[in-house]
């Protein structure tokens, strides 16, 4: 088991402007009328791929919160074969992986034309600024090992 190297709360008291900075990115995308759910799947994939525990626990906990069926939540590593995802969503979660996985591969017009088809000039630049701002969490997330923050009934639950 990894153990935290900083602790979040550290984090927040020794840098206010960086991560005030991160939450101003998120707050874009979200005051920009985003799909609130198709936002969460973006970030939980992206965190899947990053290995950050901190922000994957995070964007689970809000999505839960927001609604999203627990068969999406089971599957977003899956996406491609689940079958249960819109075509939105799909592009969505196809848009954050090419952009997540850069070192693999330049972004193509062929990426850049799928998820034009299913979202505006507008909501592309905002979902793109999503992507990049989780990325950014997940590489200090990882980085420090931020302790997940386990919802309290879900620990209950796991000592039953």
């Amino acid at each position: 088991m990894s153990s935290v190297r900083i602790a979040y709360e550290t984090f927040q008291k020794t840098a206010p402007s960086a991560q005030a900075a991160l939450l101003a990115m998120g707050k874009a995308a979200d005051e920009a009328g985003l799909d609130k759910t198709i936002v969460e799947l973006v970030k939980l994939r992206v965190s899947q791929i990053n290995n950050c525990a901190f922000c994957l626990q995070i964007h689970l906990n809000v999505s839960r919160r927001l609604g999203l069926p627990q068969e999406k939540l089971d599957l977003v590593a899956t996406w491609h074969e689940a079958g249960i995802f819109s075509e939105r969503e799909c592009a969505a979660l196809a848009w954050a992986e090419t952009l997540t996985r850069l070192s693999d591969k330049t972004v193509s017009d062929g990426a850049y034309d799928a998820v034009r088809r299913h979202f505006s000039e507008s909501e592309t630049i905002f979902l793109s600024t999503a992507v990049a701002t989780i990325n950014a969490w997940n590489r200090l997330g990882a980085a420090f090992r931020f302790a997940p923050p386990i919802l309290k009934a879900s620990a209950a639950t796991k000592a039953a």
